[in-house]
């Protein structure tokens, strides 16, 4: 049997369970979301399991210093979000930013968002700062002026968006792809091996008017308002998933 994306012939790999390692640096342990709530990493597999393709999944908890031994541990690998800020020093940071790197040099296929999105950008050499609104909460349309091969259906991305941080400068050889109202470099790719985005895509509707009506006090009201408000939208996380698996593919046509 052959199997085919588009014009590409895929090999025997994708007959085949993908391997996909995603690296985690949040572990919610509140009574009110954590208990209640799907942890980051499966969210993203709720996300891929909706998918065509199938996968493998190998849940890495970075949040306590775990990273893979071996870059070749698995086929691609996402860096999840997390409340943490890529300003402060972790402990895992060194070695995270150590594995971003490999990835880079040996074009192991990354993605990442928000956390993993800005992780990616401070170690090839970016900037991270914090965001002159101080919180850019809610559903947040990002604009795409530049799409890449795997970006199909090419099409703007309603995403949920809760941060503080965002990248204000990036890495050399690196490609702006979209941006938002509130966060200049939203998106961004290099070469077709890193794909990144500041959005929660893995987010659902309760789980973000949850988290939304958790830090009212902290948003303040003029924030918490028009966040609780845009989460009458719709959201486009499907599609961004689907983005996300022709990138692999992409990768290993």
């Amino acid at each position: 049997m052959t199997l085919m994306w588009g014009n590409y012939k895929l090999p025997h790999f994708f007959m085949n369970k993908i391997k996909l390692g995603i690296l985690q640096v949040n572990h919610d342990k509140s009574e009110d979301i954590g208990d209640k709530f799907p942890d980051d990493a499966h969210r993203f597999r709720d996300l891929f399991d909706s998918l065509e393709s199938r996968f493998k999944y190998k849940i890495y908890m970075t949040i306590g210093d775990e990273l893979p031994k071996d870059i070749n541990e698995q086929d691609v690998y996402l860096i999840s979000g997390s409340p943490l800020s890529v300003r402060d020093n972790h402990s895992f940071s060194k070695k995270l930013y150590e594995f971003i790197r490999s990835c880079d040099s040996q074009q192991k296929p990354l993605i990442g968002t928000c956390f993993g999105h800005q992780a990616i950008a401070v170690a090839l050499g970016g900037k991270v700062e914090k965001s002159k609104i101080k919180w850019n909460v809610g559903v947040e349309k990002t604009k795409f002026d530049n799409f890449k091969p795997w970006m199909l259906p090419k099409k703007d991305l309603n995403l949920y968006v809760f941060h503080e941080d965002q990248v204000s400068a990036l890495p050399k050889n690196c490609e702006l792809l979209g941006f938002t109202k509130n966060c200049p470099v939203s998106s961004f790719s290099k070469g077709n091996h890193i794909f990144s985005i500041q959005s929660h895509p893995e987010f659902d509707f309760r789980f973000m008017r949850d988290i939304v009506n958790k830090y009212e006090e902290m948003l303040g009201p003029d924030i918490y308002d028009e966040a609780s408000a845009s989460l009458s939208k719709d959201v486009d996380g499907d599609a961004f998933g689907l983005w996300c698996e022709n990138f692999i593919k992409l990768n290993y046509s």
